[in-house]
């Protein structure tokens, strides 16, 4: 289905581009260590001409795609299920109907599953890789599918009444523009409903592949990517325009079998480091190493080594008119002294 062309941004001749950081990297030889998982920029880095860009883009659209395309796509996506379902639960507590909903990062769809055309009626799905967009699951909700960077959304300001985002935010190179864009393309009063991962997420594989290199190699890169720190966001989206904020954090934990393991299916997720300055090469006496010092650390009495996702939640209101304020300074009626005698208050206010 086509999308109307009243929703599409004009064209500009000379659109922003990121300014790109490309790190050395050694030839040859496939990367082990890319399978290694995700995260976010850095909170502090600027939009604007002097912009850094720490993830390669092009191969983090490649790994989605290739993900995508696996004989069982579906096997790796609990972690983006679960999560799209915790998104939706938080649709629902919003006690209208959106007519019109975009999804930033989709990749298969995992919160339009979940939605119901009750809550919904109309969803855009934008993603970086096309392969997800056509491998999408099944939902009752009409969607219609971009391909389109999640930094450059191609709307028109004040399309949308709801936009949504699960588990791609942490991947874009300006994370403060993006939440610009999104609150561009909001209307008045729509409302804003992300989650990104945290940064506790993968400390114990973080800290196997750091003590094991530091053993084998006298020294170590970073494997698993930064992240924002949970202080920064609420600050990153009220700098973007958003008000009536709530951010709150929740862990999910897995259990593997073991370290090769984990990294396996953070590839089937397309959750592989991308980043510029990532290690192409990790010896395989380290990563027996590692996986050794993964088990002795945090290894469970079965056998199984735990895998930890801290995930941010986010709410972010675009401003209306109609919205509720603060009451004036001084406008109180009843002094906290009275709390005491709150009960006396009320009787006497029902009468």
């Amino acid at each position: 289905q086509p999308l109307p062309a009243a929703l599409w941004r004009p064209r500009r001749d000379n659109p922003p581009q990121p300014i790109i950081r490309r790190g050395r990297r050694k030839p040859g030889g496939r990367a082990i260590a890319r399978s290694a998982a995700a995260a976010s920029p850095p909170a502090a880095s600027s939009s604007g001409s002097g912009a850094l860009s720490p993830f390669d883009r092009g191969l983090k659209r490649k790994q989605k795609n290739w993900a995508a395309l696996q004989a069982e796509p579906a096997k790796c996506d609990y972690l983006r299920e679960e999560v799209g379902g915790r998104i939706a639960d938080r649709v629902f507590d919003i006690p209208r109907t959106f007519p019109l909903a975009l999804d930033v990062g989709s990749g298969r769809g995992y919160i339009a599953q979940h939605l119901t055309k009750e809550t919904v009626e109309k969803l855009i799905q934008v993603d970086i890789a096309e392969n997800a967009l056509k491998n999408a699951v099944e939902s009752e909700i009409p969607t219609v599918s971009v391909v389109a960077d999640e930094e450059f959304l191609p709307f028109k300001e004040d399309t949308f009444d709801l936009v949504v985002s699960s588990l791609s935010l942490h991947w874009v190179n300006d994370l403060p523009r993006a939440f610009k864009e999104i609150h561009q393309v909001l209307k008045p009063d729509g409302v804003f409903i992300g989650a990104m991962f945290g940064g506790d997420t993968l400390y114990e594989l973080r800290c196997s592949l750091q003590l094991a290199e530091l053993e084998r190699e006298g020294g170590f890169s970073p494997h698993v990517s930064p992240f924002t720190a949970v202080s920064d966001l609420g600050h990153l989206l009220s700098r973007a325009g958003f008000n009536t904020l709530t951010v709150d954090t929740d862990e999910i934990q897995v259990n593997y079998p073991g370290l090769f393991e984990v990294m396996e299916d953070l590839q089937g997720m397309g959750e592989s480091n991308c980043s510029w300055n990532r290690k192409p090469l990790l010896h395989r006496d380290t990563m027996l190493a590692a996986a050794a010092i993964y088990q002795e650390m945090y290894g469970n009495s079965d056998g199984s080594v735990p895998a930890t996702f801290q995930i941010y939640y986010m709410i972010g209101w675009k401003f209306h008119e109609s919205q509720a304020r603060p009451a004036q300074r001084g406008s109180a009626t009843v002094s906290f002294g009275d709390l005491a005698k709150i009960n006396g208050l009320i009787s006497r206010g029902k009468k």
